[in-house]
């Protein structure tokens, strides 16, 4: 599978670009509709609405905030890629809808339908159990599932459950793949003995910084940042990874002047650690992580064409 970080680190320099300067040639024609894929009150929906507040407060810009939720963040690109693309209107979903989600739902919906606006973090997505099952390496899961265990995977995800099942048949094994609803649920569920390993993208810090939690994998193309020796699926004889981004997209013809203003925006607050949203990115994803312009666009567009090679070799 393609992998295009490498366009995201030169995408970077750009989205550094001061949002005053871009801004100034640009003013949305009205208040800035902002839809939000997520459950209210999580952390991507704070993260979101924290972006609104710093750029009413720095721009003048006023944004509504609307949760649009459900399928993964389908039912927000369907709703979002028949708005204004003025810019009066955006929406925050993650890579994978974009990617996966829509090539899943099969609903004529493709990434040309939508403006790539910027990315603001990447996903810390690790293979998580807790410490007191004694695993301190993913080979310790594999060697207990030989030994008779079974082992309960939870995935909040379709693509996830597809990586899950890939990384079992790579290692000789079978996982219980059970599906919940968000990261939270995951760490819930291992932290109650429901679930013995499963798919955490980034909650998982705290616990394992405290020693409670251990991450076995590394669900991304490189290394967690903050356990750096833990394996990565292409370790584990997975060509797939869950490399993801939090994205602001619009509807497809969004104007240049648009598109690079709330880009900049966008991104501007994002790197800027001072402000609450960029706090909560370094604390929560380890950082922003900011592509914008061309580079996104290749970024999703390679997305929904990988996710057809994803689901084919899952479906072997």
């Amino acid at each position: 599978m393609k992998h295009i970080l490498k366009a995201g680190v030169v995408a970077l320099g750009l989205a550094l670009i001061s949002s005053g300067v871009l801004a100034a040639d640009w003013t949305p024609p009205g208040p800035i509709k902002m839809m939000i894929a997520f459950r209210a009150g999580g952390g991507a929906d704070t993260q979101a609405r924290l972006i609104a507040e710093a750029l009413e407060a720095k721009l003048g810009w006023k944004f509504i905030p609307e949760q649009v939720t459900g399928k993964g963040g389908v039912n927000l690109l369907a709703t979002l890629k028949d708005q204004p693309n003025d810019g009066t209107v955006i929406g925050m979903v993650v890579t994978e809808s974009v990617g996966y989600n829509l090539a899943a739902a099969k609903a004529g919906i493709t990434p040309a339908n939508f403006t790539g606006i910027a990315t603001t973090a990447g996903f810390q997505m690790g293979i998580v159990s807790l410490s007191s099952k004694g695993w301190n390496t993913f080979s310790d899961v594999v060697d207990a599932i030989k030994g008779g265990q079974e082992i309960r995977f939870g995935v909040m995800s379709p693509k996830l459950a597809d990586l899950a099942y890939l990384l079992g048949k790579a290692q000789g094994v079978d996982f219980n793949i059970v599906p919940v609803k968000g990261g939270k649920a995951v760490m819930n569920g291992v932290n109650a003995g429901d679930l013995d390993i499963g798919f955490m993208a980034g909650i998982q810090a705290k616990g394992v910084a405290s020693g409670d939690l251990v991450n076995l994998a590394s669900g991304l193309s490189t290394p967690l940042k903050q356990t750096p020796d833990a394996p990565t699926l292409a370790d584990l004889g997975v060509s797939y990874n869950s490399d993801g981004y939090f994205v602001f997209v619009g509807p497809a013809g969004m104007p240049a002047d648009a598109r690079q203003a709330l880009a900049a925006a966008i991104a501007g607050v994002a790197n800027d650690e001072s402000s609450k949203a960029g706090g909560i990115i370094k604390k929560a994803f380890g950082g922003a992580s900011t592509i914008t312009g061309d580079a996104l666009t290749t970024l999703l567009a390679d997305g929904y064409k990988d996710a057809s090679t994803l689901m084919d070799a899952a479906a072997e």
